[in-house]
């Protein structure tokens, strides 16, 4: 990898992804949530983002204001916490998606170890409708630990072919 400025898993939306493999199975993401009374932040384990989601009714940031993650607003509707997210960069790319994504995500605990995450992606000028997904998150009694990206590490390539050539060497 050359660069680890966002991985698809981190979202918004929050996808499994190949990274974890845990006693959940390979498609596994860890997310810690956090809360407070005014804000939820959401850490992702890999590549270590956190997204922070006033829960105080604050407006959106103005339209030419972009974000890597866009820019979230959260507010409780019953037992499920409803996250509206805009202004995306150009650079996002989330499927084909642009500046112009806007994704709304619940999260509602459906078991006392499990929190249904449902999300809709809506792009006109990318999809012909809305569409949605949803994922069931199962909680882990693990640790998250930390994800050490090495960007730009260019030597990889070169430290692993010497090393696979030392090994044919010493086979000879």
């Amino acid at each position: 990898m050359d660069r680890c400025l966002l991985f698809p898993m981190g979202g918004p939306p929050m996808l499994p992804s190949f990274y974890n493999n845990s006693q959940y199975g390979p498609l596994t993401t860890n997310y810690q949530f956090v809360q407070t009374p005014n804000t939820v932040a959401i850490l992702m384990e890999v590549i270590h983002d956190v997204r922070v989601i006033p829960l105080d009714g604050r407006p959106h940031l103005p339209s030419t204001v972009r974000q890597w993650l866009g820019d979230s607003r959260g507010h409780w509707e019953g037992n499920s916490l409803v996250v509206d997210t805009t202004n995306f960069t150009g650079k996002t790319k989330f499927r084909g998606a642009d500046e112009n994504l806007h994704l709304t995500e619940r999260f509602t605990r459906t078991a006392p170890d499990i929190l249904l995450y449902e999300f809709t992606v809506e792009d006109p000028a990318t999809f012909t409708k809305p569409w949605k997904g949803e994922i069931p998150m199962i909680a882990s009694d693990g640790p998250l630990f930390e994800h050490a990206c090495h960007e730009g590490n260019y030597a990889l390539a070169g430290i692993l072919g010497g090393a696979r050539a030392d090994e044919k060497k010493k086979a000879k």
